[in-house]
């Protein structure tokens, strides 16, 4: 009897080996399979995070960049970059950013977020998508207004694709010193979109040939670069968010008469209402254009259509 008991209690014990023997085998497994695919994830590696100024950037960069780059907006479509403030939230996402790619001619918000990365965040590279590029000078056109009201370069640069292909080249180089390891992948997406620039240039060269008048009026002289691309002269209504007096709006009016402008383009960020009053004067309309819309390049074709059509 002692006997069985004592075989009975052998066989237990050996059947509790092999099960628990059996249950680590399993737990084991499962540890190497998650261990293998967390190896795997982390030699994919992680989209690099980069911070844009404005909307039109975020294209650049992501034209160039693809599934390797994550781009945060500071001002989102739609915003006025003069008056915008980021939210809390907003800011520490961007505070995340390795790269931090700007317009880089002094824009106030933009020095404000140079200024953080500095201290906080000495990883940031900075990207200034100016260098290279040939600056305007704000000024009055056509004696509209007084002199003293521009002051300063224009920042609006994106709006020449001569510029883009420009700003395009300086991401590029941001990202190859962020990412190395992918240098090739970044120059096949870049030279890619460098070809799609110059097929929109082409376009927009045919669309606005054969013009006599190529005068063109806007609230807000976004334009400035684009104009001076294609031979077309800009004639603004404000400068930096000053409104014209009543003397300089009939001096808008007599001048748009004489250039034989009928359209008054203005942006969805600025208030219309001089462009309205100036519209009404000379029988003519305002019609929205907007610099820092979505997709660069359908944009543009968009607007140079617009133009186009409203030409003399």
């Amino acid at each position: 009897m002692k006997f069985k008991i004592i075989t009975i209690l052998v066989l237990l014990i050996v059947g509790l080996s092999i099960f628990v023997s059996g249950c680590t085998d399993s737990v084991d497994s499962r540890d190497n399979n998650t261990t293998g695919q967390e190896t795997e994830m982390s030699g994919t590696g992680e989209p690099l995070t980069v911070a844009v100024s404005i909307v039109p950037l975020a294209e650049f960069v992501e034209k160039v960049g693809g599934n390797k780059v994550k781009t945060i907006v500071i001002i989102p479509s739609g915003a006025d970059p003069h008056t915008y403030e980021s939210s809390p939230k907003e800011v520490q996402e961007i505070s995340k950013a390795s790269m931090f790619v700007t317009v880089g001619i002094g824009m106030p918000f933009e020095k404000v977020w140079i200024d953080k990365f500095g201290p906080t965040n000495s990883g940031t590279l900075i990207v200034n998508c100016s260098k290279g590029i040939e600056l305007r000078e704000l000024k009055a056109e056509q004696g509209a207004v007084s002199d003293g009201d521009y002051e300063g370069q224009d920042p609006h640069i994106w709006t020449s694709p001569a510029n883009a292909k420009i700003m395009v080249e300086d991401i590029y180089e941001g990202l190859v010193q962020q990412d190395p390891e992918n240098k090739a992948y970044y120059a096949q997406n870049k030279d890619a979109y460098l070809k799609e620039l110059d097929a929109l240039d082409a376009r927009i060269k045919a669309k606005l040939e054969g013009h006599e008048e190529r005068n063109f009026m806007v609230y807000h002289p976004s334009w400035g670069y684009f104009a001076a691309e294609y031979g077309l002269t800009m004639i603004p209504v404000e400068v930096e968010g000053k409104e014209p007096s009543a003397k300089d709006l009939a001096k808008l009016v007599d001048l748009a008469k004489e250039k034989k402008v009928k359209v008054i383009f203005v942006q969805t960020q600025f208030n219309p209402r001089s462009a309205e009053v100036v519209a009404q004067e000379i029988g003519g309309e305002v019609v929205a254009v907007d610099p820092l819309a979505k997709d660069y390049i359908a944009n543009m074709d968009n607007v140079s259509d617009i133009f186009a059509r409203n030409l003399v």
